[in-house]
Order: structure tokens, then C-alpha cells, then sequence
């Protein structure tokens, strides 16, 4: 009997994003690190809007920032990259869940999901960007 092809994520994005942050949750944080082993912030959102979303971003965090399209923080949605200014020349990248919450590899807790609304990231936000498929 003939049949479509299953689709190995559900159709749901949300529901698609918790599953990929539960295949994540707690790995720790690892400067260039691309495993469950360690990992750093632009090579978990790579990996998971990879795996998530079938969408293919840069692996740095600048390159992140140059790609995919600007959108103001109130039309932030599902799937949307959060990038902030940690310090003079650093940059930090999570990706947007329901709400005000972002997932994210968190230099001292590992992959782990934040509020936007905590003042500490809301005084180092710089942008919002959407890739193409989101």
C-alpha cells in the first residue's frame, strides 16, 4: 500500500521546538562545541532550526547576525533568533518560543530556556531576525 512520506517532526512548530530543547536541555556550554557533549550558543540555534525548521543559518553569531531579515521585537514569533550584546565585542543568540520565553545555550547553565522580560536580557538585546521558512 502505497502512502506519503511521514514528516519526522509534527506538523506543530512549538510542539517542534520543545522537542528539540528536550534533546538538549541541560547539555552543557562548550566555546565551539557543535555536541551534546558541549555546546555554544550559535551551534545549538544552527542546529536546532536545522533540525526543527529544515532551515540552513550560518554557525557564528555574526554571520547570524548578517543573515536571514530584521523584525521589530513586537513582531517577534515562534522560531525567531534573539541576539544580544554581552560584552563589548561579544554577541549571545537564543531562539523565540511562545510568549517572551527563548531557548538558548547558556554560558553558565547550559541549554536551558529564559524570559526576554528579565532585566538582564532585556538591557543587552540588539535584534530579532527571521529566516526564510519561519
Amino acid at each position: 500500500m502505497a502512502s506519503c512520506s511521514t514528516p519526522r517532526h509534527t506538523a506543530n512548530p512549538e510542539a517542534r521546538l520543545i522537542e528539540e530543547f528536550r534533546k538538549w536541555e541541560g547539555t552543557p556550554y562548550r566555546l565551539g562545541g557543535d555536541s551534546r557533549s558541549g555546546v555554544d550558543c550559535s551551534a545549538f540555534v544552527r542546529i536546532v532550526m536545522r533540525d526543527a525548521f529544515g532551515i540552513s543559518i550560518p554557525r557564528t553569531t555574526r554571520e547570524q547576525l548578517q543573515a536571514g531579515r530584521r523584525v521589530q521585537p513586537r513582531a517577534a514569533r515562534l522560531g525567531d533568533l534573539v541576539f544580544f550584546r554581552t560584552g563589548r565585542t561579544t554577541y549571545h543568540v537564543g531562539i523565540m518560543m511562545r510568549g517572551d520565553f527563548f531557548m538558548h545555550a547558556s554560558t553558565t547553565r547550559g541549554v536551558t530556556i529564559d524570559r526576554l522580560q528579565e532585566s538582564y536580557w532585556q538591557e543587552r538585546m540588539i535584534q530579532i531576525r527571521r529566516f526564510s521558512g519561519r
